[in-house]
């Protein structure tokens, strides 16, 4: 049975699993020195059209952390939105391995930041008894599945560089913000001003794995001896990389991200002709928030299906992996309906 819970529930998708196959013949270089690794990092390169310095990583977490820590100061303060990961489910990772940085959480519509968000805590206060704002992070695709255009984007940077700020982006689910808006990753990254992004594998069909990517390479000055303390340099890299190297070409990423998003918009029509229930944020990406009666959420549970209503701004939250059918769309639609007494 297919769930909802997380895009994490998806196994390994074919491109990857065929890579992490392929790679584990014979001895090779150890520590990221092999060709695995370096194949990757290229392609990253020629996917975002632009010469960067990319780490690979074990989780988001860790991606995060760490790339917040090389562009701030244990007396800084990083701006994010009050529902951003960083801020609920990163158990103080960030703060940890900056060795304090403090994180201002803001609230925003539709789960995202805006410039005048942004301007006002910046000029909030100045004195030395306040954490100095360094950095403004970014969730793209959103907590509550939705996404930031190119001119929100750079709206944001331009606000952000004439504070003297940094633009770090999560991207889990950058894919599916990239596929949702059908604009290039450049677009999206360091042409709208993005200094660093944390690119998302896990959730595209890796069995584990991120990216880190500098933009401003001269911002990833010894990120590798923070990879190295943080316990992220893996010894057989190889199998961190390769399954990238199995997504990227061909354009595998893209097609299984427009595919989960393909089944959020499916899901989210057949939700928005049942009556009785709303949709709270926009589909943009492949997550799909719905208030529900409790009848029909504990029905959906005694039924066995999996679905969080903890996360975001309330709701049931429904995520869509590379990987759901359908079918299970359907399946988990007629439920609904039934629940909500239409059958």
């Amino acid at each position: 049975m297919q769930h909802f819970a997380s895009d994490n529930y998806a196994g390994i998708c074919p491109e990857a699993l065929a890579a992490l196959l392929a790679a584990n013949e014979g001895h090779v270089r150890s520590y990221g020195d092999d060709e695995w690794t370096l194949r990757a990092a290229d392609r990253l390169r020629q996917v975002f059209d632009t010469d960067c310095d990319v780490y690979f990583v074990f989780n988001g977490t860790a991606a995060n952390s760490l790339a917040l820590a090389a562009l701030c100061q244990s007396y800084h303060s990083v701006i994010c939105h009050q529902l951003a990961h960083v801020e609920t489910d990163e158990c103080g990772a960030p703060q940890f391995f900056s060795n304090g940085a403090r994180l201002l959480a803001v609230a925003g519509e539709q789960g995202k930041l805006t410039p005048a968000a942004i301007s006002e805590v910046v000029t909030r206060r100045s004195d030395i008894h306040y954490p100095k704002p360094k950095v403004v992070t970014l969730t793209q695709a959103s907590e509550v599945g939705t996404v930031y255009r190119p001119q929100e984007l750079r709206a944001i940077s331009e606000t952000a560089r004439g504070l003297g700020l940094r633009v770090h982006m999560d991207g889990a689910r950058f894919a599916n913000a990239v596929a949702g808006l059908g604009v290039s990753p450049a677009e999206l990254t360091w042409r709208a001003g993005v200094d660093v992004l944390c690119f998302g594998g896990t959730k595209m069909g890796l069995p584990v794995g991120e990216a880190v990517i500098f933009f401003d390479r001269r911002l990833a000055d010894d990120f590798a001896y923070r990879c190295k303390q943080a316990g992220q340099l893996a010894s057989k890299m190889r199998f961190l990389s390769a399954p990238w190297l199995g997504i990227l070409e061909n354009d595998a990423w893209l097609r299984h991200a427009a595919h989960a998003n393909a089944m959020a918009q499916r899901l989210a029509s057949g939700l928005s002709g049942i009556a009785g229930l709303q949709l709270l944020f926009p589909v943009d990406a492949n997550g799909v928030f719905v208030q529900l009666p409790s009848r029909v959420e504990q029905g959906l549970r005694g039924r066995g299906w999996l679905f969080y209503t903890f996360i975001g701004a309330g709701g049931a939250r429904f995520m869509c992996g590379w990987d759901t059918a359908a079918e299970t769309v359907d399946r988990l639609l007629a439920d609904i309906r039934q629940l909500s007494g239409e059958q």
